[in-house]
């Protein structure tokens, strides 16, 4: 990462920044699994893991969960996921805002989604009446959020999952392994991690009564700023000219 002139921003600085930035993402995450579950047909848009386990069950015959659409839902992240993979690597090795930029994408898919349900749906919930062009991009979106966590590399903090930062949590605090990085640093992030998915599934649940478009809405909002203000604040020189990388 290459910096801007004036005085280096000190890794204590990085670090909470980076904490901030992707415990807010992590909220975020768990906001979109409660809308897509709740509003767009019990569907995961970001739990991949759910998504799997939906699609088995239909396969097995269990429940009366459709095959289409937790297969579309997993096929879309895993697409998006790709699309990161592909794009992204040339924006990291020309040391640009790779991530402000993933972000934007990332915000734009979720705008779309919302956008897109309002036209075709209304400003109701599409609880009865799942839109498979809703999930996909929403899907999608999502699987470009999980290259970018897996990118940006802030340990304990993948945005997406909590099984992993739980675990480790709890073998930090009972002392069954070491907690990699800086103890207080790395049990505030996992911490940060676990609390962001219950309350961005809380969040998401107050929302969803606005309707699925508009809850998609804003939540794209809320992305769409933290990728600006990491570029903005890293113009003004009151954080790292990159906050992730």
């Amino acid at each position: 990462m290459s910096e801007e002139a004036g005085a280096p921003v000190s890794a204590g600085r990085r670090e909470l920044q980076q904490t901030v930035v992707m415990a807010t993402l992590t909220v975020l995450a768990g906001a979109v699994d409660a809308v897509s579950f709740l509003t767009m047909g019990h569907v995961f848009t970001a739990l991949a893991t759910g998504n799997l386990l939906f699609l088995s069950f239909a396969v097995a015959g269990e429940g009366d969960l459709p095959v289409a659409r937790p297969a579309l839902a997993l096929l879309a992240f895993v697409l998006g996921a790709a699309a990161g993979a592909l794009t992204t690597s040339g924006l990291v090795a020309r040391h640009r805002h790779w991530f402000a930029a993933a972000l934007a994408v990332e915000g734009s898919l979720l705008a779309l989604a919302g956008a897109t349900a309002l036209w075709r749906h209304g400003s109701g919930s599409l609880t009865e009446h799942p839109d498979n062009l809703v999930i996909a991009l929403v899907g999608f979106a999502m699987g470009l959020r999980a290259d970018t966590a897996l990118r940006a590399a802030v340990p304990g903090m993948p945005t997406l999952l909590v099984q992993v930062s739980l675990v480790r949590l709890v073998h930090g605090l009972t002392g069954a392994i070491a907690v990699s990085g800086q103890q207080n640093t790395a049990r505030v992030r996992l911490v940060a991690t676990v609390l962001g998915i219950f309350a961005g599934g809380a969040l998401g649940t107050l929302i969803t009564p606005w309707g699925t478009g508009r809850a998609l809405l804003v939540i794209a909002a809320a992305v769409l700023i933290v990728a600006a203000l990491n570029v903005l604040l890293a113009r003004y020189r009151l954080l790292s000219p990159e906050l992730i990388g």
